[in-house]
């Protein structure tokens, strides 16, 4: 069976989102504040923008091992200017209908940012606060390690195998997998061509969830 076909050929217990980028294009707002960031720390803002998406900010300064910088300071200073700073912040195409489909105790979000911020864009974009939510401050170490969806599975009383993790950026993906979740990839924010073994999709506009009798959570293209 092959990756492309084995997601729609599937069921699950529980479906388990990212939140930037694959339920909602936050990309102009986020790199408005880290690309200003950036430029005031010296750096090479067209090189460094790629990298940030999809990990904890606090992850992402630690990593750069800038001299005389408190990663969790500026990681503070930035989650305040990106919760003041939404503007165009939006749901991708067919997102709001497709998570109002699910049961409410069968899917969470799953985001690297923290809980502030996950709320102003999630209102922002339109889209129900969940039941379950994973966020920054949930975890000791942020994606790519597992730790964040082996916990929203455990939130929701499932295994991480029997759930259909949706990511758009590597960090994400490699969480899912190292998890030992089935991958759906969203390609809405792309801009360039992404090469990965995992089912994609652009949105949620020719897609449906469908609830089984068994109460599984299956994805039928419509």
């Amino acid at each position: 069976m092959s990756a492309q076909s084995s997601v729609f050929d599937k069921s699950y217990a529980a479906f388990l989102f990212d939140m930037d980028g694959t339920i909602m294009n936050s990309t102009v707002s986020a790199e408005r504040v880290w690309g200003a960031w950036a430029a005031r720390q010296g750096l090479d803002v067209e090189k460094f923008l790629p990298t940030m998406h999809g990990a904890r900010g606090i992850d992402t300064i630690r990593n750069l091992n800038l001299p005389g910088i408190d990663p969790a300071a500026e990681a503070a200073a930035i989650e305040k200017a990106e919760i003041e700073d939404v503007a165009g912040v939006m749901a991708i195409s067919g997102a709001i209908d497709f998570l109002a489909s699910l049961p409410l105790d069968r899917w969470a979000i799953v985001t690297s940012s923290p809980i502030a911020l996950a709320k102003a864009r999630l209102a922002e974009a339109g889209i129900m606060m969940p039941r379950f939510i994973v966020t920054a401050e949930d975890v000791k170490v942020g994606k790519p390690n597992p730790q964040c969806y082996i916990l929203g599975a455990e939130r929701l009383g499932v295994n991480t195998a029997d759930c259909l993790v949706f990511e758009d950026v590597p960090a994400g993906i490699k969480a899912g997998e190292a998890a030992g979740s089935d991958i759906m990839v969203i390609t809405a924010t792309h801009s360039h061509p992404v090469e990965t073994p995992h089912t994609t999709i652009a949105n949620y506009d020719n897609v449906r969830a469908h609830i089984g009798s068994n109460g599984r959570l299956s994805i039928v293209r419509t």
